[in-house]
């Protein structure tokens, strides 16, 4: 796998880094976009190796920090699930612009409910794949914990610590999880959508892939990560992942 490192901006013309994963010696049969999970960048070793599966598949794949995160402008406590999705709507429309439209769409976690959100933005989709995925944006608030959220309900902001790292969260990002409505988009898709997720994935519960496979219409398939995390840490079982995608896409792109 080759990679190109690209900039492009978003609809409030902030500057978002990203990295455009290539085939090795060999012209891309198909675009897709990668939405990394909350807090995490487009460097997560799982995207990484998701991606060069993909790419040894002749599927190109840009993957992109959201505003705010890793390389890319903006101010993280002002965005929020609509910013997200509004960000892979600018993503693939440089996409679009700078090579050809993205026809899949992959999220990791929040990633996954926003690439469902922006498929109905985007009409050159015509495949969508979540990893560990949540159905109700609302339960993500766990990981907050009830001091922070209650300081974060009468004082507008509170700082949390993810894995050692300090994000400061406002009422709007809360409000942004609380109002949209997942289940409409997912059941109004009109994709073929492909569904990963480990039974014991203690950050979001198995039960929440089966309320999207549930509310999606056929075609849909789920595949069981047995014995993976959330961030599919193991080697393996990010490759496996990427392995199966791509021969799930091969049918539903129609690719050669």
């Amino acid at each position: 796998m080759q990679f190109q490192k690209l900039y492009f901006n978003n609809k409030d013309g902030k500057r978002l880094a990203a990295r455009l994963d290539l085939p090795l010696d060999e012209k891309p049969t198909a675009f897709a976009l990668f939405a990394h999970c909350f807090t995490c960048t487009k460097n997560l070793n799982a995207v990484v190796n998701i991606n060069r599966a993909l790419a040894l598949h002749g599927i190109a794949v840009l993957r992109f920090d959201f505003t705010g995160i890793g390389e890319s402008e903006g101010d993280f406590a002002e965005t929020n699930f609509s910013t997200n999705v509004a960000d892979l709507v600018s993503a693939a429309q440089f996409l679009a612009q700078a090579y050809e439209p993205p026809r899949l769409l992959i999220g990791h976690s929040l990633g996954g409910a926003a690439v469902i959100q922006a498929a109905h933005k985007i009409d050159s989709v015509e495949a969508v794949s979540t990893i560990a995925a949540p159905a109700e944006l609302g339960g993500l608030l766990s990981f907050m914990d009830s001091a922070s959220l209650e300081k974060v309900e009468n004082v507008g902001e509170t700082l949390i610590d993810i894995e050692g790292k300090i994000f400061k969260i406002k009422r709007q990002f809360l409000d942004s999880l609380r109002q949209e409505n997942m289940n409409e988009a997912i059941r109004n898709l009109r994709r073929p959508l492909l569904i990963f997720h480990s039974p014991v994935d203690r950050v979001v519960s198995i039960e929440q892939a089966a309320k999207i496979f549930t509310a999606a219409r056929h075609p849909k398939s789920f595949i069981s990560l047995d014995k993976a995390d959330h961030l599919l840490s193991r080697r393996e079982d990010s490759l496996y992942t990427g392995q199966v995608l791509a021969a799930w896409a091969s049918k539903y792109l129609d690719l050669s």
